[in-house]
């Protein structure tokens, strides 16, 4: 019983997600807030002697950014779910 009991818990124990180091949890949640801010996006232009010229475009939008959430809110509600504490200092912005 008690080697079933030993074996349930370290199977419960590896299911468990562990807490993100407070530092990776901020960049993470940076790039999540950056994207709250606003579309993002790119705009690509080329030419070269084989293929002539080419165009590329991309944009981005973020569910939070559509949902009018405020990218503060975003950081800080990231942070706390990938580490379970408060963010350990505020957020560099663009």
């Amino acid at each position: 019983m008690m080697r079933v009991l030993a074996l349930g818990m370290v199977a419960l124990a590896a299911c468990t997600p562990q807490p993100v180091d407070p530092e990776r949890a901020a960049r993470q949640c940076e790039e999540k807030a950056r994207a709250a801010q606003g579309p993002t996006g790119s705009i690509s232009f080329g030419v070269n002697s084989e293929h002539g010229s080419s165009v590329g475009a991309q944009l981005g939008l973020s569910s939070d950014y559509l949902a009018g959430r405020d990218p503060m809110d975003v950081y800080n509600s990231c942070v706390y779910d990938l580490t379970g504490s408060a963010p350990i200092r505020p957020p560099v912005l663009r």
